[in-house]
């Protein structure tokens, strides 16, 4: 409309100026309200796949949420998490990453062989993974300083404190030459590189090693009845997502058993198992959330360098040791960082 024309309507009867006026007012508002919408900033979505399933490790999420925060995103406010569970269904988890890069999500986390499922489906979004085993070994990125690609994240390196908790219990029994260990062969790649460093321990310090396979809760029942069976002093669990997740299900099972047992999480100390040995795995998933943060914020996943544990908890459960009958040595109480009474 000319401004002649829109003048003459100005000057025209007040119903007919009212009623035109505030249809063009109104389709004003209409434009300004539209274009502030697409002014503003767009939600990022993160991606998050687990070997996990819902409402297992919920302390895990909350350590991851808490990263989040701690980098300025709280999710339903200024992000958004898509998650995808693989129910400890291993051969799910290419489908389940596909999803998420068929999504678009901006960055993707992932745990375990979620890492390397994300990884093989994109090497353009984000990654930033809590991973057990060697990321540079698995080609993961090029180096832990300086990765390279996509892909960052946390090393808890779980794979290398198997030779640890096998010397934990050699140091209970000295006298003894056998022990049982439980692996998750569901995993094949991490239940290999578990027994390689397990067996060459095993072989330095001159035992034998009872491999026993558990990849679901029934055979972890049968696991277990089969290290009494074999009469093994002690039982070394390997870090596995679906022993992490089950961690007060193991201590259940090794103190109906009465069998002495060492893991990785402080969880199964605090739930009646014997011993843990390993890394505050809640520092780490809130370290990858303060990863993700930055990344969101526009740093490069190739320039932040792989974090790795500085700090390794021992715990030793001073009831359950009483209530098996036995006396821990004076060189692991003067080690062990918390002591459970």
């Amino acid at each position: 409309m000319r401004r002649r024309d829109f003048l003459s309507l100005l000057g025209g009867t007040p119903a007919l100026w009212s009623a035109t006026a505030l249809s063009l007012l109104g389709g004003t508002a209409a434009l300004w309200s539209a274009t502030a919408r697409a002014q503003q900033p767009r939600i990022p979505v993160i991606g998050f796949l687990t070997m996990r399933a819902p409402g297992e490790d919920l302390y895990l999420l909350a350590g991851f949420r808490q990263g989040l925060k701690e980098a300025g995103f709280v999710e339903g406010q200024n992000v958004v998490i898509e998650f995808r569970f693989a129910e400890h269904q291993t051969d799910r988890l290419p489908a389940l990453a596909a999803e998420l890069v068929q999504r678009q999500v901006d960055v993707i986390t992932a745990n375990g062989p979620g890492a390397r499922a994300a990884w093989t489906a994109t090497r353009t979004i984000p990654i930033v993974f809590v991973a057990g085993f060697d990321p540079v070994e698995a080609g993961l990125v090029a180096s832990l300083s300086r990765p390279g690609g996509n892909a960052t994240g946390v090393s808890v390196f779980d794979v290398r404190l198997g030779r640890k908790r096998l010397e934990l219990m050699l140091e209970l029994f000295p006298a003894e030459t056998a022990f049982a260990v439980l692996v998750n062969q569901t995993d094949p790649a991490r239940a290999k590189e578990i027994l390689r460093d397990l067996e060459t321990a095993a072989r330095d310090l001159k035992v034998e090693l009872h491999v026993l396979n558990a990849g679901t809760d029934r055979e972890l029942e049968a696991a277990f009845a089969k290290a009494v069976e074999l009469k093994a002093p002690g039982l070394v669990i390997s870090g596995d997502s679906f022993y992490t997740s089950r961690s007060k299900q193991l201590a259940a099972l090794a103190l109906r058993h009465r069998l002495p047992a060492v893991f990785g999480w402080r969880e199964f100390a605090v739930a009646g198992g014997l011993m843990t040995y390993g890394t505050n795995l809640t520092n780490g998933f809130r370290q990858v959330g303060v990863y993700i943060g930055r990344i969101l914020k526009g740093e490069n996943p190739a320039d932040l360098p792989v974090l790795q544990p500085t700090e390794i908890e021992f715990i030793i459960n001073l009831k359950t040791a009483r209530a098996f009958g036995l006396e821990i040595p004076p060189t692991l109480l003067v080690h062990a960082d918390e002591l459970i009474e």
